[in-house]
Formats: structure tokens, sequence, C-alpha cells
């Protein structure tokens, strides 16, 4: 019997301007885990979009199952046993949780669609995941975590015998990973092959059988997991050794508050959150999905409207009704789900980057300065190392990390003093976070102040100057970085019922 599920050589594909990949090569095993792994750019979502049926090769053959084959579209792939959950999440808004999932299979009952039944199977794919999520809840109401989720189930649904997992822990905390993590393994003992892409390095060692690595556009080679190190496989993603820094932790740490919150209430999703933010600090928000971390980001902006509670910028009383206004005020905020609030898909990359200064870049009749836009967009796009063959290009072509730099390049145009960056290094490989993180620092030693929510424990622990735990809406830990441990953050993330929120010293 012939384990090979997929086998995939000599793939060629090719954008307008971009040679994607060129003599690519891949192969999946029945009953394994492949990671496939690369820098943003690298050709990793490509590649697996054609076998997804959602791309059409240049050049090269594909073989599933021993059989030569063409995949002209999704649909067809899902029919041969391909399923694939998109780094991009793919869902439609307006509908439910089960609706998604069941999109275009619907069960029947006398000709009519089958709420009932379509609930419960969804229910049951749920409580496989270990998930408590409402089936009947619209998609629009969910935070991007949750909507992670959902299309997880969804390709789950499918019971393909080839499953993608395109950056499927981006928005996850570390608890949701695990549990992610203990399906993939149940599927694998199936029988079920998974390609998994990731840009989280720690990952690969406690979940592939074998790695893949390509690098623009290139394929580079093929090793198994526990007879490589991790520095052996970034050495072959980005061909240079990436050295992780420690902290930045100023001596002198500035008592400056230059903003606070009072008692943030919204429904059953806030709870009275109260912190401050000093000046020059990076202030880390941890906490499980659901714990309220976004929707305090997007109260702050004036994204969501508030029931009560205060905002003070420099110690006067502030009112952001809008997100224009939080602007005016010098806020910046990067969403965690960059396609929707972040982008401009159908504009072009310089575009994108000047869009919150085009003001300032206006003349007196309103013409745009092209000149200083081309400036200003250039030198963001050298300063992230953002791959795009030109500033022409338009957002939407970009990879999934690319886009995300292009979001933090147009806050950095801003110059804003207060910077909310909701999960800035989702989607980013394991070079451009190290280019993420000296930014940060950079940002923060010239007196920028940061709150930075992040799923990543280790990414909190080791950016943050103080940590804000946060546990179904309300806050419950304020840890200096001396004492922001897993342990310590998880035992306040768990806290139910609010708890006592353990005040750690304000910065010295």
């Amino acid at each position: 019997m012939n384990d090979t599920l997929v086998l995939m050589e000599g793939i060629d594909k090719r954008f307008p301007g971009v040679q994607a990949l060129k003599g690519c090569q891949f192969n999946l095993q029945r009953g394994e885990v492949h990671a496939l792994v690369g820098e943003n750019g690298a050709g990793k979502s490509t590649l697996m979009k054609i076998l997804a049926g959602i791309y059409q090769v240049d050049g090269g053959t594909i073989t599933f199952k021993g059989e030569q084959v063409t995949i002209p579209n999704p649909h067809t792939a899902q029919t041969m046993g391909i399923s694939m959950v998109h780094q991009e999440l793919n869902l439609m808004s307006h509908l439910t949780a089960a609706q998604n999932i069941f999109i275009g299979r619907e069960p029947t009952k006398s000709f009519l669609i089958d709420e009932n039944t379509q609930n419960n199977k969804t229910k049951e794919i749920f409580e496989l995941m270990n998930l408590n999520l409402d089936p009947t809840m619209r998609v629009s109401k969910m935070t991007v975590a949750k909507q992670q989720m959902v299309e997880i189930a969804k390709a789950l649904s499918f019971n393909a015998d080839v499953l993608i997992f395109d950056e499927p822990s981006g928005a996850l905390t570390d608890v949701e990973t695990a549990e992610l993590f203990r399906i993939i393994r149940q599927l694998k003992a199936e029988g079920t092959g998974i390609i998994y892409i990731t840009h989280r390095m720690e990952e690969l060692k406690e979940i592939s059988d074998r790695i893949t690595v390509l690098r623009d556009g290139l394929y580079v080679n093929t090793v198994n997991t526990r007879e490589t190190s991790i520095n052996e496989i970034i050495n072959m993603m980005v061909g240079r050794v990436i050295y992780e820094s420690s902290p930045e932790i100023p001596e002198e740490r500035s008592q400056e508050i230059v903003l606070e919150v009072k008692n943030l209430s919204r429904g059953n999703e806030l709870k009275d959150v109260s912190f401050q933010l000093m000046k020059g600090e990076i202030l880390g928000f941890a906490g499980l999905i659901g714990a309220g971390r976004t929707e305090t980001a997007r109260a702050i902006f004036g994204a969501d409207p508030v029931d009560s509670g205060e905002v003070f910028i420099n110690g006067k009383p502030v009112h952001i009704k809008r997100p224009s206004d939080a602007v005016a005020h010098d806020i910046a905020y990067l969403s965690e789900d960059r396609k929707r609030y972040g982008l401009c898909l159908s504009l072009d990359l310089k575009t994108n980057i000047v869009l919150p200064i085009y003001q300032k870049l206006s003349s007196v009749l309103g013409w745009v300065k092209d000149k200083r836009a081309y400036t200003i967009s250039k030198n963001i796009v050298d300063q992230l190392s953002i791959r795009t063959p030109s500033l022409e290009q338009k957002a939407k072509n970009l990879s999934g990390g690319n886009q995300q730099k292009v979001v933090v390049g147009k806050w950095l145009a801003k110059d804003a003093d207060i910077l909310i960056f909701d999960e800035p290094t989702r989607g980013i490989d394991v070079g451009a976070k190290q280019e993420i993180y000296s930014l940060l620092n950079e940002l923060a030693a010239q007196g920028k102040s940061i709150i930075m929510i992040s799923s990543e424990l280790p990414e909190i622990i080791r950016m943050s100057h103080r940590v804000i735990v946060m546990c179904e809406g309300r806050v419950t830990g304020n840890l200096d970085y001396s004492e922001a441990t897993q342990e310590n953050i998880m035992k306040f993330a768990t806290m139910r019922n609010g708890g006592n929120a353990k005040k750690s010293a304000q910065p010295s």
C-alpha cells in the first residue's frame, strides 16, 4: 500500500510582476504532520492554495493517492478529500457559525434547510474541539480568535484525507493552541495527512514529523523534525542566523501617565476596566479568548461604544466617540483583523501607508503631494523590509505577513504618541518578528507609549515592561515585568468572577 497522499513536483506559479514559485516540490504521507515553513513571501500559502484548488499551476504536476490530478477549484479539492484552514479568514460575517460551516451542504428536511440538524452537527464538532461557542452566533459578533476556531471546525466537517492548516494558531492563546494540537494528533492517529504552516518555531518540535523549507519561491530542503535543530531550520529559512534579544527595560522608568482608563464598561464584554499607561512603556495585555483585550482596545479607540467609563490623556479627560477622535488625540490602533479594519486591499501599498496622513500631504487646493507620499512610503517599506515589486503593488497581492507590515507601517507614518498593537506579529515570520520587536523597543526608547495585545505568552513576557491580565472582561492582574512569568499570567488569566486584581508596583 502506497502511503503517499500528496506529491507535488516542479510547481511553478506566476503573478503580475512576481514569480511566486519556481520548481517547488512537496510530499505528504498518510498519518503524518508535515510542517511547511519560510519567510513572508516564500510561497508557502501559494503552494497550498494550489493544492486546495484556489490557484492553478503554471507548471509542474500534482499526484493525489497515486494518480496525477488537476484541481481546478476548491469544490473539486474538497470532493477529493482536501480541505484547508486559511490564514486569512474566509467566513461570511452575516451568517451564523453553523451556516458558515455547512454552506452549500446544508442538511434538508422536506426541501427546506434543517436548521436544527445543522446546529446540532455544529455543536458536535465544537464539542470535539472542547469549544464553548453557540452555533447560532453570527460571525460578525465574534473575535478573530473565535472566527479562527469556526474556520477550523469548517475544515473538520469535511472529514478530509488531507487537512491544510495555514497559520491556525496565529490568533489563539497557548491554551487554545494546545487544544488544537490535541485534535491534530487525534486526526493523525486516524490516518489523516496534516500540512501545517506556521511562523511559530516552538510549534515545530511539538507537532510536526517532517519540515519542508521554502525560500523566495524555491524549495530548500525537507528534514525530519527530531533530527534537526530550530536554529538549523531558521538558517534554511532566512539564510542567516537570527539573534533574539532580551526585553529592553530602561534603568529609570517614567512616572508620567500618558493614558489612564477608569471603570470602562460595555455590556458583558467589559466590566470596570481600569489601568494606566506610562510614557515610553510597552504595556502587554494577556488573557484567553473572550477575556476582553481586543474589546478594551476598540473601546479606547472609539471603534465600539461604551456604557460608562472615563479616558484621560496626559491627565485631561477626553471624549472619544469614533476612531477619528482617537487619531486626533494621537492614538493609533493596529487591529488584529488586518483585512477587515487595517487595509484597503484594492489600493496600492503607497496609498495604504500614507492614508492616516493624507491631510498633511494635501496642498491648499487639495492635491496630494505625490513625491512626498512616495518618499514616506519608500522609507517605511525599507525600514520594515516589506517584500513588494513596487509601491504601486495592490495590498491584496502581498503575502499575509507583508500585509501586516503595511498596517504597522501606516501607523509609523502617522507618528502617533500612543500606539495600540493588537497581535502585531500575527502571520509574521521569525526574521520579521525580530524586526518588529526591535522597532517596538526603539519606539518606546523614543518616548512612544505602546499597548501590545498578544496571544503568545513568550512574546508578552519578552516585550512588556508591565503586563495587564484580563479574564471575562475584567482586569485580574497588573504585573511588573519581574513578576510576569507564564505561571503567574495563566493564574490571573483563569481567575473567574473577577477576583481581586493583583496590583504590581508602578514603574520606578
